[in-house]
């Protein structure tokens, strides 16, 4: 089972690198990509305009995607200086992956908080994705997501979410909508669709 910290644990390692790294960090953190697909982006691969970043060298055999980021990211990714076709520039993802692990420990100690130093650059993809299938329960969704050519890669962050949130009630607010404008406003709020039945549309939202 792999370790899922807190996002404010993930926000935490953020906060301590720099400038660069930090911009990485906050799009593994976004997208739910591989270190590696990171890595080797270009800046053809991204539109800060509508806000999407497209992973078109992906690793393991997976899937290519497109997957939308915050206006947060982008103006971080804005930011950066355009020395090269690669977004990060021409490095080597083993220093970069060696400097990250001293920032770690520094902030491991300096906020006195042993857990960020179980966090890898895989970390944050076990975290997007368990966070993603809690939001959602689309399994397909996830796996369009992380690129999986099949369900059942995806079939393990089923079962972390299961184990994490399972503490959680089981009580829910529970509404009904008919018309279109009922049903987007349930939507904006965070009410999930259940089921339709004579018409109408049955929505519930975890209390």
């Amino acid at each position: 089972m792999p370790f899922i910290p807190l996002e404010s644990e993930l926000d935490a390692l953020i906060a301590a690198s720099g400038k660069k790294t930090s911009t990485i960090l906050e799009l593994l953190k976004e997208t739910g990509m591989r270190s590696g697909e990171a890595w080797r982006l270009l800046w053809t691969d991204i539109d800060l305009e509508r806000l999407v970043v497209s992973v078109n060298k992906p690793e393991k055999k997976s899937n290519s995607r497109v997957i939308r980021i915050s206006p947060k990211l982008a103006g971080m990714l804005g930011a950066l200086p355009r020395t090269s076709q690669k977004v990060f520039a021409n490095g080597n993802l083993t220093t970069w992956r060696r400097n990250f692990q001293q920032t770690r420990k520094r902030a491991a100690a300096k906020l006195q908080n042993p857990r960020l130093e179980r966090i890898t650059f895989h970390t944050f993809r076990h975290w997007k994705a368990t966070m993603e299938y809690h939001r959602t329960k689309d399994p397909y969704y996830v796996k369009q997501l992380l690129g999986h050519k099949s369900l059942r890669n995806t079939e393990i962050y089923i079962n972390v979410e299961h184990a994490i949130f399972q503490s959680e009630t089981d009580e829910f607010h529970v509404k009904v909508a008919e018309k279109p404008e009922e049903i987007k406003t349930l939507l904006e709020v965070g009410f999930e669709y259940v089921c339709e039945k004579d018409g109408l549309m049955f929505f519930r939202k975890r209390k």
